[in-house]
C-alpha cells in the first residue's frame, strides 16, 4: 500500500513536471510568445531545471534540449521506479534491462506530447465558443498551428464550422493506439 502510494506521489510529480517542460519546450519550438499567464507559469515553474542546462546542453536545429532532455529523463525515473516498486527488476539483467527503460522514456515522452497537444486542441475549441478574445487564444492557436494547417488544407469549412480540431485529436488518438 506505500509503495502504490509513493508511485502515486512519484506519477503526479513527473507527470506535471513533464508537461510543463514539454510545453516549454513545444512553446519554444513553434515561437509561441511567453507573454502570456501559460508562458510566466511555464518559465517560472521549469527554470530552475532549464536555465543551468543551457549553460552545459546546447540548442539543436533551434530546438531546446534543455527542456526536453529532463522531460525525457524524468520518464525514464519514473519507468526505474514503477519496475523497482513492482519487482520486475529481478527477471532481467540490468544490461537488458537499461534499454527498455530508455525505451519506455522515449515513449512515454511522446504520449505525453501528444496528450498536451490534445489538451491544447481541446482549449483552443472551447475558447473559440465561450470566449474568442481571450488572453489565451492568441498562445493556444499558435501552439496548435502546425498541426492544424495541413487540416484544414484538405478539409474545408463546413458553414462557419471547423473540423480540423476534430480531425486532429482522432488523428492523435490514433497515434496514441500506436505508442
Amino acid at each position: 500500500m506505500a509503495a502504490q502510494a509513493v508511485l502515486f506521489l512519484l506519477q503526479v510529480v513527473t507527470g506535471f513536471l513533464s508537461f510543463a517542460l514539454l510545453l516549454r519546450f513545444y512553446m519554444q519550438a513553434f515561437r509561441v510568445s511567453f507573454n502570456n499567464q501559460v508562458g510566466t507559469f511555464v518559465v517560472d515553474l521549469t527554470n530552475w531545471l532549464v536555465k543551468p542546462l543551457r549553460k552545459a546542453l546546447p540548442g539543436l536545429w533551434g530546438l531546446d534540449l534543455a527542456s526536453l532532455l529532463p522531460a525525457y529523463l524524468l520518464q525514464v525515473v519514473l519507468a526505474v521506479a514503477v519496475v523497482s516498486l513492482h519487482g520486475g527488476s529481478e527477471a532481467w539483467s540490468p544490461l537488458s534491462l537499461w534499454p527498455v527503460l530508455l525505451w519506455q522514456g522515449v515513449l512515454a515522452t511522446l504520449r505525453m506530447s501528444i496528450y498536451l497537444l490534445i489538451a491544447a486542441l481541446v482549449v483552443q475549441a472551447v475558447l473559440s465558443w465561450v470566449s474568442p478574445y481571450s488572453p489565451l487564444t492568441q498562445p493556444v492557436g499558435q501552439l496548435t498551428r502546425p498541426f492544424l494547417s495541413p487540416i484544414q488544407r484538405l478539409v474545408p469549412r463546413i458553414g462557419a464550422v471547423d473540423l480540423s480540431p476534430f480531425i486532429a485529436i482522432v488523428l492523435a488518438q490514433l497515434v496514441l493506439m500506436f505508442l
